[in-house]
């Protein structure tokens, strides 16, 4: 039996259909039939080869949910049938320090689902077990795969801010329209920044409920308590900054951003804090995906065909739609 995937063969190079077999399932993997899988920016960066590599050829995609099709040696935890999300935390190794700490986002070891291993962006793909997520069986499949990376890295930034009463979010996209959604549930004000002159996603920030939008160079009406960043662009930490209210804090939420400029020791001092997200935690996904049954997130998903991934990033690179894109696994011939 083949299966068809959506490959990349060298960094700058657009992804190429490819048949190959189906992949076999390993001790304590699960191989799945993917139903859908979420279009990230980090899949962008792979493909523009801003990230080093560590194999090519290579599948990307990391939000991906699917039904267990076959159970490798020793997996007992799902049943066939189950439908489960893979995230991009694809394993680590247990042992070290960070992963004894339930810091396992930082192991030195992590294995990172369409990074290390092949994602998503194909009709079937291979998973550990212990690092599937259970799905809330409230959203449907193109429904549920942003909320496997967007979802799961919004929540992890928003959760390094747990007092700030006004969150700036700088790049209104995935990721930031769905913790909009959950900050303003829990009765935050939200203030978002886009792109100048982007109309579109400012009003779409207001409709979810945001209190402010406006572009990312203007000073917002209050000062902020925190600022989350997930717009790739160094240049916005010290805006971020300067929009920050003594003892705020400026999370940067991307796995990949352009050099941060320098910027005057005043925008810093107040005890304001700079500090990153790294990858995430199963627990961290349990507790996001916990809120988004309890919520009802709209994760406003772009549906392509699986064919037209080359098309989705393309589309992600120039902000051409709000939301989510998400590659649907259908049965179109290439």
């Amino acid at each position: 039996m083949d299966d068809l995937a959506m490959v990349l063969e060298a960094p700058g190079r657009p992804l190429r259909a490819a048949r190959r077999p189906v992949p076999e399932p390993g001790a304590g993997e699960v191989l799945l039939e993917v139903a859908a899988c979420g279009v990230c920016r980090t899949d962008l960066h792979l493909r523009d080869g801003d990230l080093p590599l560590p194999r090519l050829p290579l599948v990307p995609g990391h939000e991906v949910v699917g039904r267990v099709a076959a159970l490798g040696p020793g997996a007992a935890r799902f049943r066939l049938g189950d439908r489960v999300g893979v995230p991009w935390l694809g394993g680590a190794c247990g042992h070290c320090g960070a992963c004894r700490h339930g810091r396992e986002n930082l192991c030195d070891d992590a294995v990172f689902t369409g990074f290390h291993r092949d994602g998503g962006f194909a009709r079937h793909a291979v998973a550990d077990e212990r690092y599937c997520l259970a799905l809330p069986p409230a959203y449907d499949d193109v429904h549920a795969a942003p909320l496997l990376c967007a979802g799961l890295i919004g929540y992890r930034a928003y959760a390094m801010a747990p007092d700030a009463a006004r969150i700036g979010l700088y790049g209104f996209g995935a990721a930031a329209h769905l913790i909009a959604q959950v900050a303003v549930a829990e009765g935050r004000e939200v203030f978002a920044f886009t792109r100048r002159g982007d109309a579109r996603s400012q009003a779409f920030a207001r409709e979810l409920g945001c209190a402010w939008a406006g572009a990312s160079d203007e000073a917002p009406p209050a000062p902020l308590d925190a600022a989350l960043l997930f717009a790739p662009v160094g240049a916005l930490v010290p805006a971020a900054l300067a929009a920050t209210a003594k003892g705020g804090t400026v999370v940067c939420a991307g796995i990949h951003m352009s050099d941060i400029p320098a910027f005057p020791y005043r925008l810093l001092w107040g005890e304001r804090v700079g500090r990153s997200v790294a990858n995430l935690t199963r627990a961290a996904g349990e507790a996001f995906l916990a809120i988004a049954a309890r919520a009802r997130l709209d994760a406003r998903p772009v549906p392509y065909p699986l064919a037209r991934a080359e098309q989705a990033l393309e589309d992600l690179r120039r902000g051409a739609f709000d939301g989510a894109a998400v590659l649907v696994a259908g049965t179109e011939a290439i």
